[in-house]
């Protein structure tokens, strides 16, 4: 139902083997994904997986702070080079937008496609269209931050062959219709109903992704029916103590706490805090999620990819080589 793709989870700053925070993800509803958060240099990063700013539907920004913005004018800008006409959608606090503004106004940034921008403070639900809900949740951070939850909703129909077998309808080019949906006439002249012969299916799954947040528990709500929580997990409990409020950010304790009361399947961690770039120290982060969550745990790395399917199980992608050469694109108006 969903595959995400990280592209940066370090937190603040970048590091060698860690960009700052930005997620692909999609879903088995079309070819079209959503971005959330886009820190600088998420450019970059997509030139290594395949995907293309062309099937970006819209993007999602948790919160203002520029480890999670700074990469959208320079995105926005060479989806215009590459000649995207098709709107795109900005999930995004207000400040984000101003910014936006003010940044077109003096690079002279000109886009041939509108950006369609929702305000994340007033609504709950975002952003709805066939199959997919966005709804945004608000969380506990130095400036105003969001979590968001996707749902995913799919409906495939099951041929009802033994009723078939019963009305005396031999398997066949007719089966074919009934299952597309297609009324036929029987050899007796009768007419059989697509839909007496159909049983819907009905699939569904969601992810809560959050934002800077440092009381997990304001996504309570969210993660009601949800498969998998993705949060950030800046600091080892002991740090955070050590650091004091100011930052404003969850430890690994807390949110693992956190989905162990909820009740959540999957956890995948991520906006890891510099100090932890070695392999000892991700293994600390690692050692304190065990110690407090049972269920499924990653903690994700740039281009670890996972895929959440109807079952509830999260599987982790083998990771394929980067691209070393440059891909194919569209030709460059300028």
């Amino acid at each position: 139902m969903f595959k995400l793709t990280f592209l940066g989870t370090s937190a603040g700053v970048p590091t060698k083997n860690r960009n700052v925070t930005a997620l692909a993800l999609q879903t088995t509803l079309n070819r079209d994904w959503w971005l959330i958060d886009c820190g600088e240099a998420t450019q970059h990063r997509l030139q290594h997986i395949p995907l293309t700013v062309h099937e970006l539907a819209g993007i999602c920004i948790t919160h203002v702070h520029g480890d999670h913005s700074y990469g959208l004018p320079g995105l926005l800008a060479s989806a215009s080079m590459t000649g995207r006409k098709r709107p795109l959608i900005l999930i995004a606090p207000q400040p984000v937008r101003a910014w936006l503004e003010a940044t077109f106004l003096h690079t002279e940034l000109y886009l041939p496609y509108p950006i369609i921008h929702v305000d994340v403070a007033p609504i709950q639900q975002v952003h709805q269209q066939p199959g997919l809900t966005i709804e945004r949740f608000p969380l506990s951070h130095r400036v105003p931050s969001v979590g968001f939850r996707f749902s995913v909703e799919s409906t495939k129909w099951k041929l009802d062959t033994a009723a078939l077998r019963a009305a005396g309808v031999a398997a066949g080019p007719d089966w074919g219709k009934l299952h597309s949906g297609e009324d036929v006439v029987h050899d007796d002249g009768t007419v059989l109903k697509a839909n007496d012969f159909r049983i819907p299916q009905t699939e569904r799954a969601a992810v809560v992704v959050g934002g800077d947040n440092d009381t997990p528990s304001l996504l309570a709500g969210a993660c009601e029916g949800a498969q998998l929580l993705v949060h950030e997990a800046t600091y080892t409990e002991a740090i955070s103590q050590k650091v004091g409020p100011g930052p404003t950010h969850s430890s690994v304790q807390q949110v693992a706490q956190f989905a162990t009361a909820s009740g959540m399947p999957n956890l995948i961690l991520t906006h890891f805090s510099a100090r932890y770039d070695t392999a000892a120290g991700m293994a600390e982060l690692e050692a304190e999620a065990r110690q407090h969550y049972s269920g499924q745990l990653f903690l994700a790395r740039d281009f670890d990819s996972y895929e959440l399917g109807p079952d509830s199980v999260l599987t982790k992608i083998p990771r394929p080589e980067r691209n070393t050469v440059p891909r194919a694109r569209d030709p460059d108006p300028a």
